[in-house]
């Protein structure tokens, strides 16, 4: 596997992954995190990959890829923290997005792109790095982010149209 930067023609990859989580959490009974639409069906979402995959002053996308080229992996950083996590008056660089081909899970992808993230940190002299995850239900993903040396911090709620979406921020200091 290697992990490149990522662009525009890059976006119907990271959308084939994304749809690709959302079949597989379908596929689960777990419609809580990404509902149990593609991702590239809804307008606002698939808009917002376009915007991450156009925009490299605000967006560094990440590609994990395999050895024969086909995209297996997608990691979002930014400088600028997601809505719903508390300000903090230092830098720091915030995963917006994480996803991985979910054929490969247990592969490593997802800890290679957080190791990945947690060195461009470091190259930008950044000493924290943060992440906000689905938390409702049995809490699986927040546990999958302690287990990559992440310490939670603040829990939130965002409104939603069949009740409350329960979310987590973690964080690792370098």
């Amino acid at each position: 596997m290697r992990i490149r930067t990522g662009g525009p023609d890059d976006t119907a990859d990271v959308l084939e992954l994304l749809d690709g989580a959302v079949a597989w959490l379908v596929s689960l009974g777990r419609t809580g995190q990404w509902g149990d639409q593609p991702w590239s069906g809804r307008p606002a979402t698939a808009q917002r990959v376009r915007d991450y995959t156009h925009d490299a002053d605000t967006f560094l996308v990440r590609l994990a890829e395999a050895e024969d080229g086909t995209v297996v992996g997608a990691c979002v950083v930014s400088e600028q923290a997601n809505i719903h996590a508390t300000v903090v008056e230092e830098r720091e660089l915030y995963i917006r997005n994480l996803v991985t081909d979910r054929s490969r899970k247990g592969s490593g992808i997802g800890a290679a792109l957080v190791a990945d993230a947690l060195e461009e940190a470091r190259r930008r002299g950044i000493t924290l790095v943060r992440v906000d995850c689905y938390a409702d239900g049995d809490r699986r993903l927040v546990g999958q982010y302690l287990k990559l040396g992440f310490t939670p911090t603040d829990a939130f709620e965002v409104e939603q149209p069949n009740g409350p979406w329960r979310g987590q921020v973690l964080e690792i200091r370098l």
